[in-house]
């Protein structure tokens, strides 16, 4: 009898510890929409390795990399790494990106053109007014022959960098999340592919013209740079690549969003 209670009392003390390690938490940050959608798949996976992830969802660019190197959050996962590069040179971020995720190839959008060549002079085009975002896309803009940028512009092109503007196009600079609603009163819009999904337009239907996929801009999971070696991490990145996340992303995008790992 003695023998059995003991043996109990250790398992029982067992099931406590492996309670205890299977219950770890974390909070992700990620942008609504395809990010939000896509970790939801992640979740599950993830559990079955004893991570439990809390997605907290948000409405801008800004405040997630905020959120993480705040503590608020664990990890993060919304940003291209050009991103990511900038807010750590300009905030001075402890963040590091530790996994890549999806590419959401930049489209151009119109409520007043159906092909770019049907642009009139003076036509009004607005481009995301963060440095990356803004840069890259004046770079789709230079890929379809409508400017030509300076040499040595690169990813954080701006519009004092437009060298060669044949159609005088006027570039306006919106924040990224109002760039949809900003099509009834502009011409033509350069939205990034989460924002245009989050308000209804389609990639592959209402685009006049799209970045390739190829692109440095894929997207990636981070974390502050104290905890990139802790097993979470590598837990979560390992849910996040898997068979099964990459085959709804394809079933559920259709190309619109392509895994980028």
């Amino acid at each position: 009898m003695l023998r059995t209670r003991l043996l109990a009392a250790v398992f029982g003390a067992a099931a406590l510890v492996a309670g205890s390690a299977s219950a770890e938490t974390i909070k992700v940050g990620v942008s609504a929409g395809p990010h939000a959608q896509i970790l939801e798949q992640v979740k599950p996976i993830a559990a079955k390795q004893g991570l439990e992830i809390q997605i907290i969802e948000f409405t801008d660019y800004v405040i997630p990399n905020q959120a993480l190197s705040q503590g608020d959050l664990q990890a993060n996962s919304f940003q291209h790494e050009p991103y990511l590069d900038n807010q750590v040179k300009d905030r001075g971020y402890e963040i590091v990106n530790v996994g890549k995720t999806v590419v959401f190839p930049m489209g151009i959008y119109s409520k007043k053109v159906k092909a770019l060549g049907e642009l009139k002079d003076g036509a009004k085009i607005a481009v995301p007014n963060d440095p990356t975002n803004g840069g890259r896309a004046l770079l789709l803009l230079q890929a379809q022959g409508l400017i030509k940028l300076r040499d040595g512009a690169g990813l954080k092109a701006s519009p004092v960098d437009v060298k060669e503007n044949p159609k005088k196009l006027q570039l306006l600079e919106l924040d990224a999340a109002q760039l949809p609603r900003s099509l009834d009163d502009v011409d033509a819009a350069a939205v990034n592919t989460n924002y245009a999904i989050e308000a209804g337009l389609d990639p592959n239907k209402d685009t006049i013209a799209k970045e390739s996929a190829e692109s440095p801009y894929t997207n990636i999971i981070a974390v502050r740079k104290a905890d990139k070696d802790k097993p979470w991490v590598a837990t979560l990145v390992n849910s996040y690549h898997t068979p099964e996340v990459k085959q709804f992303v394809l079933d559920k995008f259709k190309g619109a969003v392509v895994a980028g790992w």
